[in-house]
């Protein structure tokens, strides 16, 4: 079986707005009110929770990696207490991997967020059904860019991992797929949108109506 594979900070779905405000309840607890904002920041909160707490931290001259491991778990609950208040799929995309699977591709996620908090925010959206399978930075012993939790995701979706294609929107991704041998696809709606043609993925994405036919000739059919 073929299959397509998802990344989901940034690519499924905008996640940054209850991303931004876990981060800042950090920097409140620490004392210094709210550092980063929407708007400015969605780059950065795409990109993860220490990345979120190194940046507030640097912005403020107050940089320690001792801080950032301390209250990365406080990040991870505060976001989990809040977790889909300003969330949102990106238009089209749901229907996309609806077309996906009715073609007979297996349609799984693959993330660098905790899978325990991929597998909330998604039953929390309503479309973890939409899915056969999801990969999270700690699902295995490595993490995105290493290849195995892409591989593992096809074979979690009953697919050939050198048969895929990775739907993603980072240097991460692009990478992810390379080492893997598999092509990818890098949307450009999301915060850096405008810097992802420089990493020359297989295709380029700017609206979801048109990755079925993407898919098809990134990878072929599936029957």
């Amino acid at each position: 079986m073929r299959t397509v594979v998802f990344d989901l900070d940034g690519t499924l779905a905008d996640t940054s707005g209850d991303l931004l405000a876990a981060a800042n309840a950090c920097f409140r607890d620490m004392g210094f009110g709210d550092v980063l904002t929407q708007g400015r920041d969605e780059g950065i909160a795409l990109r993860g929770g220490k990345a979120m707490l190194k940046a507030g931290l640097v912005r403020l001259g107050r940089m320690d990696m001792a801080v950032v491991e301390q209250y990365y778990p406080v990040l991870l609950e505060a976001y989990g207490g809040a977790i889909a208040q300003h969330t949102v799929l990106y238009p089209g995309a749901m229907d996309a991997v609806e077309a996906l699977a009715g073609m007979g591709y297996g349609v799984g996620i693959c993330t660098n967020k905790p899978e325990a908090l991929a597998e909330q925010l998604m039953a929390e959206l309503g479309a973890r059904e939409a899915f056969g399978a999801l990969v999270g930075a700690d699902t295995l012993p490595v993490r995105k860019p290493d290849p195995e939790p892409l591989r593992e995701t096809a074979r979690r979706l009953g697919g050939d991992p050198a048969m895929t294609v990775l739907i993603g929107d980072s240097d991460t991704d692009r990478n992810t797929a390379r080492a893997a041998g598999v092509p990818s696809v890098l949307v450009t709606f999301g915060p850096s949108g405008e810097d992802m043609a420089a990493l020359e993925p297989e295709a380029l994405l700017g609206d979801y109506a048109d990755l079925p036919e993407m898919v098809q000739a990134l990878i072929g059919r599936n029957s």
